[in-house]
């Protein structure tokens, strides 16, 4: 009952209220109650049950207050402790070196430290507390300081931002004025927050940016370095058809000097260029290589062969890039067309053989015969060009029993020896002179001492000369000339022989005149001369000037065989005569210091005196093959011989095998096994006498550029201009 006079939700000072106001109710009813059947003691007690509960009420009101009061407390240092850690946090995002953003999940920014939007002051103080994220990233991209590329407008960059947003975890760069970049770190917290965090990059960006262009130099200078070293000539255009990249060997092969390949040159620049000296075959056309580069969509490989001048035949492929330039190489081919269309000429020529070798069969018996009676002639002619060492040997052997002295004895002696030393030489090259038909001869290139044949000649050809009574003499020389000894021996004699054979009264006169790095040897008579119908004859076998001359004279074949081994051993023969006055054959032979190996070429051994390098020998050496093979390569294309090795060692070797000095040495001074280029010509110099030396290196020091000027060596520095290294040579040479 009294329960229900209270309300059990009421607060307890509420409920003790209620509580006190019905007890004093009940007692005054109490009081006032005349009930003689004891209504007032139940009232009474009522009363006393409700005061023990009201205090029972009160104790727990009592407790409740302590624990409310309780309760307050711990709030209060909770507050505080709140506090505290907000502040902490506060002072912890402050610290932080990067700038910090944190945005709850309804998009508001909760808080943000002071190197937030630092890199955008114009903005910065618009970054508080309760900016939505919206309006946060249309700050950034109004602000003056963001650097977009041209084609991104600001609205572009914020769709951007906002589809980037809606991922978990997001990191990009943005570059900012003045070359500088920040990066953005945006994550989402377990509560659909958002942390943003900004890092100034500048320093590592640029550090990367130095470290990728080295890489693309590094990659750069290996593809350069690869073009140059590939026979195909190429040439690269990017998507606007402008010239990026090219190789020497293009403008090798298609005739334009390397000064017109210019980096941005247009493709039809250098098209109209050509177009005067190509021509296409294979059934393209310029128009259809016109369009193919013109071609917007993609463009499908391309191959054909075009004529470059009137003999050069190159074979041409293009290829699109992945970018949409293009890249057209160029591959030399005029040597395997060449070849082709020998093999079409030589299957016809063979065709026309088959059918006529049956007719040569015939005639080469008829051809026996005549050549038998040749060789009896020959043998004839042969026999008596041994007659003459012979007949002076017998004559000086004749006077060793007439009483000389021991003096004179041994002299004679000694010129009979001689005389019979030229005969064994004779015979010897009777056996190579009868393979000059045959194509099976071959000569043996050394020194010749020009003064010791001309001693031998005297002893050989004196007699004869004294027995009709003319004058021979041998204008004394010590040059040394690079030919054949036995072959140049056999020449002189058949040019003596006639020269003595001919001349009635007068002298002969044998002696060298030098003409730059060839040495003319000249044999001059006062005879009878030859006249102009009769100089082409005279080298034509058994035809003499005097048709009625005796056998004993000899038949015919002397000049023959000296034209035919002048032209075995490269040596031009020069013929000037007068008739009535005489005669004076001329042999051009190398001198043994310049000379090369002339046999061994088409071309004559003189030097054209309008390129300076034609013909020069340079020995290399270089420990590169790359580089070696390079120079070589450079240098032949001026003319020049080249004796390649990669030693000092090597090179040494090659020249004692050889026997041909060079020119000029050309040296890289950093050599293998700790050795020098200077060493090395130093070294070269001391054992084949002193030559010309030019030293090649990337030591760019004033010690080797006077280490080189002392010893007399010109310097060349790496990397090598191929003109610089050209002007070199031609001033070392000279």
């Amino acid at each position: 009952m009294i329960e229900s006079l209270t309300d059990p939700n009421d607060p307890l000072d509420r409920q003790n209220e209620k509580l006190l106001k019905i007890v004093a109710a009940l007692m005054r009813r109490v009081e006032e109650s005349t009930d003689a059947s004891g209504a007032a003691y139940a009232q009474f007690q009522r009363a006393a049950m409700l005061e023990q509960e009201v205090r029972a009420r009160t104790d727990d009101l009592e407790r409740a207050l302590d624990l409310l009061n309780d309760s307050n407390a711990r709030l209060a240092q909770a507050n505080q402790e709140t506090e505290a850690a907000r502040a902490n946090l506060a002072n912890a995002i402050e610290a932080v070196q990067e700038g910090f953003a944190l945005f709850n999940r309804d998009e508001e920014m909760v808080l943000c430290n002071s190197r937030f939007g630092l890199h955008m002051p114009d903005i910065q103080t618009k970054l508080t507390p309760g900016l939505r994220f919206t309006d946060y990233v249309g700050l950034v991209s109004q602000s003056r300081f963001l650097s977009l590329p041209g084609v991104v407008s600001p609205k572009d960059w914020v769709q951007r931002r906002m589809a980037r947003h809606a991922e978990d975890h997001v990191v990009f760069n943005i570059c900012l004025s003045g070359n500088r970049w920040m990066q953005v770190s945006e994550h989402r917290t377990p509560d659909g927050g958002t942390v943003i965090l900004q890092t100034d990059v500048t320093d590592i960006m640029r550090f990367e940016r130095q470290e990728r262009d080295r890489i693309l130099d590094d990659k750069a200078r290996l593809i350069r370095a690869t073009l140059e070293h590939i026979d195909q000539g190429v040439c690269i255009f990017d998507s606007k058809l402008r010239l990026v990249g090219w190789n020497n060997r293009a403008s090798e092969l298609l005739a334009i000097p390397n000064a017109q390949f210019q980096m941005g040159a247009p493709f039809q620049t250098l098209f109209h260029r050509l177009s005067a000296t190509i021509s296409f075959e294979g059934g393209v056309s310029d128009a259809d290589l016109l369009a193919w580069v013109n071609r917007s969509t993609e463009r499908p490989p391309l191959q054909f062969q075009m004529h470059s001048g009137r003999a050069k035949i190159l074979s041409v492929f293009s290829q699109e890039m992945p970018d949409r330039g293009f890249v057209i190489s160029f591959t030399d081919v005029t040597a395997e067309r060449k070849s082709a269309q020998a093999l079409v000429e030589a299957k016809e020529l063979l065709e026309q053989r088959v059918a006529s070798r049956t007719m040569e069969l015939a005639d080469a018996l008829n051809e026996a015969e005549r050549a038998n009676a040749s060789k009896s002639r020959f043998v004839a002619a042969a026999s008596h060009d041994l007659l003459q060492p012979l007949s002076a040997a017998k004559l000086y052997v004749s006077t060793l029993g007439s009483g000389l002295d021991k003096a004179d004895a041994r002299a004679v002696a000694v010129k009979a020896e001689s005389a019979l030393n030229s005969v064994e030489h004779i015979l010897e090259a009777l056996l190579d002179i009868s393979k000059l038909d045959s194509g099976r001869a071959s000569v043996h290139l050394s020194s010749v001492p020009v003064g010791e044949l001309f001693s031998q000649m005297e002893d050989a050809f004196r007699p004869m000369a004294q027995a009709k009574g003319l004058g021979l003499r041998f204008v004394g020389t010590d040059t040394v000339v690079r030919s054949d000894a036995s072959y140049l021996r056999r020449i002189l004699q058949n040019l003596l022989s006639n020269a003595i054979r001919y001349t009635e009264t007068g002298r002969v006169l044998v002696g060298v005149r030098r003409m730059g790095k060839t040495v003319s040897i000249q044999v001059w008579d006062t005879g009878i001369g030859i006249a102009p119908d009769q100089r082409g004859v005279v080298f034509q076998e058994f035809k003499r000037i005097h048709s009625d001359a005796s056998a004993a004279e000899g038949m015919g074949l002397g000049l023959a065989i000296v034209e035919r081994a002048c032209g075995l051993l490269k040596h031009p023969i020069n013929l000037q005569s007068e008739l009535g006055r005489g005669t004076v054959f001329s042999i051009t032979v190398p001198s043994a210091g310049q000379a090369r190996d002339a046999l061994n070429s088409g071309e004559p051994s003189i030097q054209s005196r309008s390129d300076v390098l034609h013909r020069t020998v340079a020995l290399l050496i270089e420990n590169d093959d790359n580089l070696r093979g390079a120079l070589c390569m450079t240098m032949e294309n001026w003319g020049v011989q080249v004796l390649e090795a990669a030693s000092k060692d090597e090179a040494a070797n090659l020249l004692r095998e050889i026997g041909i000095l060079p020119d000029v040495i050309v040296a890289d001074f950093q050599l293998d096994g700790g050795k020098t280029g200077t060493e090395a010509i130093a070294e070269l110099t001391r054992e084949f006498g002193q030559l010309p030396g030019c030293i090649i290196s990337a030591d760019r020091s004033t010690e080797l550029a006077a280490s080189c000027k002392t010893a007399g060596y010109l310097l060349l520095p790496k990397p090598i201009d191929a003109q610089k290294l050209k002007s070199v040579l031609e001033a070392s040479v000279s």
